[in-house]
């Protein structure tokens, strides 16, 4: 298909034409300069006209849903990752089978737009897999809903060994992320698995997997969400063991749910440990750094914010707070 016919087709889809491009100016000025007016006034109404009907053409948000086929989004997923990394796989897995049972305007999104995500965004920082969930569960969402169903996607992301699809290459030790940073989950399982190099092919492999994963984890709750299928009943998932002397506790941070397990020495404070938040990498390292052993010099969660880490800050004291609450008295 030429690149004229791939235009028509898209101002076809849009309710725009080449004629109605010309009159708003998208293809240049190309009338006399010594026009009448009632040939411009003329234009102008057409161009309105063109216009109104192209806008009307344009679902309003959220955009239409359909009910993904779970396999094929994994599948896609990890095959796409290949192409173009994490960030890509995922929006591309999830507009395919947009694109192909809804159309437009799924059709107007080009899945390369999300290229830039891979590597944490080139910074290590969101995992480039979940960026590309959550935009699209934003397209077809509204605010809240969006929001909850990524609150969702990122908490499973944090407390579940991955990768699970794994085809090619089996990876000896699937790891948790303890956050939903590219640096800290590619890391972790680096360092796991004795992989020093990043173009390693079980670090390859282990990314596309996790592409796969959060591709079909991401088109499983939005079929849940819009009814197209029951959410599976609620995992008995087992609770870290712990000591007598320890407890976990939650406290909400700037990017969703700080988890946090505290180790007690008689009535005293003796050590903080994070086990997993959802903070961006840099910003929220100040707090991270600094908050837990200042409550434990001071044997108090009254310390001083972390400049520049506020909410982080405060999500791990009202963490800390959390599990000393339950502490028998």
């Amino acid at each position: 298909m030429s690149k004229l016919e791939t235009r028509r087709t898209f101002l076809k889809q849009t309710g725009l034409s080449l004629g109605g491009l010309a009159l708003l100016g998208l293809t240049g000025c190309s009338q006399p300069a010594a026009s009448s007016t009632a040939a411009s006034s003329a234009a102008s109404s057409e161009a309105t006209a063109t216009a109104a009907a192209a806008e009307a053409t344009i679902p309003a948000h959220p955009y239409p849903s359909c009910e993904f086929d779970l396999d094929r989004v994994q599948e896609l997923g990890y095959e796409s990752f290949y192409q173009n990394g994490c960030c890509f796989a995922v929006s591309n897995a999830l507009l395919t089978e947009l694109k192909e049972k809804v159309g437009f305007p799924y059709t107007a999104i080009p899945a390369e737009m999300f290229v830039n995500g891979k590597a944490g965004y080139g910074a290590g920082t969101l995992c480039g897999s979940l960026g590309g969930a959550a935009a699209v569960i934003g397209l077809m969402c509204s605010p809240e809903d969006a929001s909850a169903i990524t609150k969702e996607l990122f908490s499973w992301y944090t407390s579940t060994n991955l990768p699970i699809y794994q085809p090619e290459i089996t990876a000896e030790t699937p790891t948790i992320a303890k956050t939903v940073n590219c640096s800290d989950s590619v890391t972790a399982f680096m360092n796991a698995a004795g992989i020093t190099e990043m173009s390693d092919p079980r670090r390859m492999a282990r990314c596309g997997g996790v592409s796969a994963d959060v591709a079909r984890k991401t088109a499983e709750l939005l079929n849940i969400h819009f009814g197209y299928m029951d959410a599976a009943p609620a995992e008995n998932t087992a609770e870290e063991a712990l000591a007598d002397n320890e407890y976990i506790g939650e406290g909400e941070g700037f990017g969703g749910t700080i988890k946090v397990k505290v180790t007690m020495d008689g009535d005293k404070i003796s050590k903080i440990e994070v086990l997993s938040h959802g903070e961006t990498a840099g910003v929220s390292d100040p707090a991270f750094e600094t908050i837990p052993d200042a409550i434990i010099k001071a044997q108090s969660t009254d310390v001083d914010l972390a400049a520049g880490a506020s909410f982080s800050s405060q999500g791990i004291i009202d963490a800390v707070n959390d599990a000393l609450s339950k502490v028998a008295k």
